[in-house]
């Protein structure tokens, strides 16, 4: 009987559970249908076989399983296989692929946008909206129109809207149906991200283009190597202490956190820092970009998250990177190492370095490794089934979970659950549940209702908390626009949150070049990344064996503070920040302990020093 059921789509686990539910709604019910009840009486009996129950049995099944009455069409949706035939217009012409490998530096996406601007017509699908933004402006500040679609954003070159021969769309907003002399598709190696890497299989298959820039179905294919074109090297020292920073330099972090200590101690030291991170608006990004690029601009140092690993065409003066100590994949080593050192610049070689002396054998280590190959992924596309996987997912099931309980029909809830925000911040989750239920009740989303909901206008930032939050509203503006190109008449107002927008963008980018005020004060603090990994270096006994290091912003790493190191007290703080001196600070410590036994008798209200304890300073204010 679990043979026959298999054949009608019951698997093991299916059958279990149907098994248990037959049996029960058996034993209880206390009236069995007329022809059921004749066959179990037959069975008793012995006239009868248990295979006459399957019939019965199957019935039940359905009824708890509805799917099983389609199971012939759910085998037709399910079936994956030769993904290549889901596009017959591509298929419908002799496509030439164009390979471009080497490693970053090498002229790789320089040459396929020099062969996409001489096209009649041409797409560029990149991973990111400031990758689609950059394309879009060089394309027409070199006479190509081009319009630019993103999927918050539409920009048409022409007045009356027109298309352009051109377009710079990120991935997967590209269209699969629109005749194009040359694509470039940027970064392919992310067609095995288990989260986007479907965008990339899609424009690899789907992509109406005579030519294709980056292996797939049986096509001429041509594979152009390059070489890098500046010299690369890592460097056998570390950076060791903020001090030892020259111009161009980019310090590499990976939280957001590291972002703001670092940047604060690099100003505490009279140089200014750019500074870029995933959260900012594109706006911004590019703004600080081209202010660390601008040799006339004396902003000469940059602090970044690893997210520029991903196409920097536009951070050109990168020569060091600090590496935590959480391993990276090769892979990521050498996307964020490979912008050191750029073509047509000043800096002619690429030096990558860590932070500290320790990491320095990691990083190299890391570097040493092969990356794992894709080209059997490319070779064997179209041959080989089994090198295809379905892409994760989870952010479409936490939408979905989120929006279970509101009344959407089917196709809304679909386009609600495909919407890109970010999970991780609560102001975006409740704004998409909010946008979720207005829509559910047919009222449109007006201009007024989003200002409501946002508080609009929004003031300057007064602290990085403040920041944080406008960073969240900037996302809410983009989901709206978002959800506006597929709802149109419930999602109105497009020009007018397009405008508020573009005057966030500006708070946002005035709060970045005052991201070192907006530290200080900051409520929560900062942790210094430098002292913490300082320290565990000296817990674990590498390094010099001496606990006693203090690690300020007018020292150098390692210099001994009297044999006493400092916390994250006021005191530490003021020395961390150049805004005393180790010496100074003993120095206060005498007048202070002085002051204090000419004024024992005082106790009212003041100051009690504590004695140093395990090599620690640190103050306690008291009141009798």
């Amino acid at each position: 009987m679990q043979k026959l059921a298999a054949d009608s789509g019951l698997d093991a686990r299916l059958f279990h559970q149907a098994f248990i539910s037959f049996r029960k709604y058996i034993l209880e019910m206390t009236s069995l249908p007329a022809d059921l009840h004749i066959i179990l009486n037959d069975i008793c009996c012995g006239t009868g076989h248990i295979d006459d129950v399957y019939p019965y049995f199957m019935r039940h099944a359905k009824q708890i399983f509805p799917m099983l009455d389609c199971m012939d069409d759910l085998r037709k949706i399910s079936d994956l296989r030769v993904p290549a035939n889901w596009y017959p217009e591509a298929r419908a012409i002799q496509r030439k692929v164009i390979f471009h490998a080497g490693p970053t530096n090498s002229g790789k996406t320089y040459h396929a946008i020099q062969r996409y601007l001489a096209a009649k017509s041409g797409v560029y699908c990149g991973p990111l909206k400031l990758l689609a933004h950059e394309i879009f402006e060089k394309s027409n500040d070199a006479g190509v129109p081009c319009d630019l679609v993103t999927g918050e954003e539409r920009t048409f070159v022409d007045p009356e809207g027109r298309a352009a021969g051109h377009v710079a769309c990120t991935i997967e907003m590209c269209s699969v149906t629109t005749p194009y002399e040359v694509a470039v598709i940027d970064e392919i190696q992310m067609i095995r991200d288990p989260s986007r890497g479907w965008a990339w299989t899609r424009a690899l298959l789907g992509l109406c283009a005579e030519e294709i820039h980056m292996f797939t179905t049986g096509e001429k294919v041509e594979v152009h190597n390059y070489q890098r074109l500046t010299p690369f090297s890592i460097l056998d020292h570390a950076v060791e202490s903020l001090d030892n920073l020259r111009p161009g330099d980019c310090i590499v972090c990976f939280s957001k956190n590291d972002i703001y200590s670092i940047s604060r101690q690099i100003e505490a030291r009279g140089q200014e820092c750019a500074v870029i991170y995933g959260s900012l608006p594109p706006g911004t990004k590019l703004s600080q970009a081209k202010k660390f690029n601008d040799p006339d601009d004396p902003c000469k140092i940059l602090v970044a998250t690893d997210a520029i690993g991903m196409g920097l065409n536009l951070l050109t003066l990168m020569r060091k990177g600090e590496k935590q100590m959480e391993t990276i994949s090769t892979s990521q080593a050498l996307q964020i190492a490979g912008r050191a050192g750029r073509f047509s610049s000043k800096f002619k070689e690429g030096e990558v370095t860590t932070m500290h002396r320790d990491d320095l054998p990691v990083l190299k280590e890391i570097l040493s490794h092969s990356v794992d190959p894709i080209e059997d992924i490319f070779v064997s596309l179209s041959q080989v089934d089994g090198l295809y996987f379905v892409c994760s997912i989870d952010d479409f099931k936490f939408l979905a979970d989120m929006i279970q309980h509101i009344p959407l029909n089917l196709r809304s809830r679909y386009v609600f659950c495909t919407a890109p925000i970010n999970k991780k911040q609560p102001f975006v989750c409740t704004s998409f549940l909010k946008f979720a239920r207005q829509f559910s009740r047919d009222e449109p989303l007006t201009f007024d209702w989003v200002c409501r909901h946002i508080s609009w206008p929004l003031a300057p930032p007064k602290n990085i908390k403040d920041l944080v939050h406008l960073e969240a509203v900037h996302d809410v503006l983009d989901l709206y626009l978002w959800l506006s190109y597929r709802f149109m008449d419930m999602f109105p107002d497009t020009a007018l949150i397009r405008e508020i927008q573009r005057e966030l963008d500006d708070i946002i980018q005035q709060g970045v070049r005052n991201i070192t005020r907006l530290i200080r004060a900051s409520d929560t603090t900062v942790t210094d990344p430098l002292q913490a990994q300082s320290n565990r270096h000296s817990q674990t006994g590498r390094g010099t064996g001496s606990t006693n290091f203090l690690t300020g912003s007018r020292g150098q790493r390692g210099q001994r503070a009297s044999g006493q190191m400092m916390d994250s007290s006021l005191a530490s703080r003021l020395v961390r920040d150049g805004l005393l001196t180790p010496d100074l600070l003993q120095q206060l410590q005498r007048e202070w302990s002085k002051d204090q036994k000419q004024d024992n008798s005082t106790h009212a209200r003041g100051w009690k020093q504590k004695e140093p304890e395990e090599g620690f300073l640190k103050w306690r204010f008291t009141a009798t």
